[in-house]
């Protein structure tokens, strides 16, 4: 009789497990299915980003949150009447935040990477960028071997974390204990960088570009960039909605198509950007 008991307890519990996960894995199906009705419903979506990052998405001595790609978001959404709300968040938790629902979307100058590519979706690429070596100019440093013992600093959770891993012999390798130093920003990178803390720093192009052009010494700088591939950029959005994804690339091809990407692109870059939806819709 105790067997049949212990039996019947068993069966118990696994029937009421497989209920439970049953009903937690239709409830995450439901919540990535009917993203979009939500935002169409609370007409707001929440874009999570590093608010330092010039010119993505950065916060001004006055408070306010501009960029390139704050204005890019707006422009798509007001295509459907939603208001876009930014929300700073840790960026070596992007993907976290995005897959717990904290925010809808991940949009300030992220990289498509096969590694990210696991966990999340990404729109169409609008933008590609170069992975760039900074230094003083007063250090000599004008290309990877002169990285050789020296420390090199970059971003937590960046994607030139990737690329120095995935090809080591470039600059990993060479730089001391084989490891860069890390920062929450890279604005914070820039202060270790100008005390000459770090010799150098690994950085998106854009940034480097855009930071260096309105520091009070531009010159004092040296940029090179290296072997690392080319990066494309892209809005992340979580896997199962499908739905919020081919609304944005429907609208960012539209905006290729009767110029007004080109005109926010130029805004931020003037004419040293380069863009694979301007290349193939902008004739």
């Amino acid at each position: 009789m105790k067997k049949i008991y212990k039996w019947l307890s068993l069966l118990l519990i696994a029937v009421v497990g497989l209920s439970l996960s049953g009903c937690e894995s239709v409830t995450q199906r439901a919540n990535t299915e009917n993203t979009w009705n939500k935002i169409q419903r609370k007409k707001e979506v929440v874009v999570g980003l590093d608010d330092s990052f010039v010119p993505f998405g950065f916060e001004t001595k006055a408070g306010k949150i501009t960029g390139y790609d704050i204005d890019l978001a707006r422009a798509v959404f007001k295509q459907y009447g939603i208001k876009v709300s930014f929300q700073p968040i840790d960026w070596s938790m992007n993907v976290t935040e995005l897959r717990n629902g904290t925010i809808d979307l991940i949009w300030n100058g992220l990289t498509v990477t096969p590694e990210r590519a696991k966990m999340i979706a990404f729109s169409k690429p609008y933008l590609y960028n170069d992975q760039e070596l900074v230094s003083l100019k007063k250090s000599n440093i004008r290309n990877f071997n002169d990285m050789q013992g020296k420390e090199l600093g970059t971003q937590t959770g960046s994607s030139e974390i990737i690329s120095l891993d995935k090809q080591p012999k470039l600059l990993k390798d060479k730089i001391k204990n084989h490891q860069p130093v890390l920062y929450d920003s890279f604005t914070d990178a820039f202060i270790d960088l100008n005390a000459q803390r770090v010799s150098g720093l690994l950085i998106d192009s854009t940034y480097a570009n855009y930071y260096i052009k309105h520091e009070s010494t531009p010159n004092k700088y040296s940029t090179y960039v290296g072997a690392f591939p080319k990066s494309k950029l892209a809005v992340g959005v979580r896997k199962g909605d499908t739905t919020l994804r081919n609304k944005i690339n429907d609208a960012l091809v539209k905006m290729a198509k009767n110029g007004q990407l080109k005109k926010i692109t130029k805004k931020w870059f003037g004419n040293q950007y380069d863009s694979p939806l301007l290349k193939k819709y902008d004739k």
